[in-house]
């Protein structure tokens, strides 16, 4: 038992140098994905749906390769899964609204 205990500290610094270069690369992508939106950001956000628009109305989307159309797919789920956790979070409850 003594033996497990001496080696707890060489374990934690080993995990500790292996976490800090990780570690500096979230905050390295952090500071860029988590910011918010700029007024800037507004104009291409308009234009993006613009051109989903004009796929659907041109049937450019039916050009898609399969691995697009799968990405697409996974982007859309994320969104919508991320709305429901959004809404629970707002509501403070799992199920309906506290009246």
């Amino acid at each position: 038992m003594s033996k497990l205990v001496a080696k707890i500290p060489v374990l934690a610094q080993g995990l500790l140098n292996d976490a800090k270069p990780k570690f500096g690369v979230f905050l390295k992508y952090a500071k860029v994905e988590l910011t918010p939106p700029t007024p800037a950001d507004i104009p291409k956000a308009i234009g993006g749906i613009r051109n989903i628009l004009n796929s659907v109305r041109t049937g450019r989307y039916k050009q898609l390769t399969v691995r697009e159309a799968w990405l697409n797919t996974l982007v859309g789920a994320e969104i919508t899964l991320w709305f429901f956790v959004g809404e629970v979070i707002g509501r403070r409850n799992l199920v309906g609204y506290k009246v």
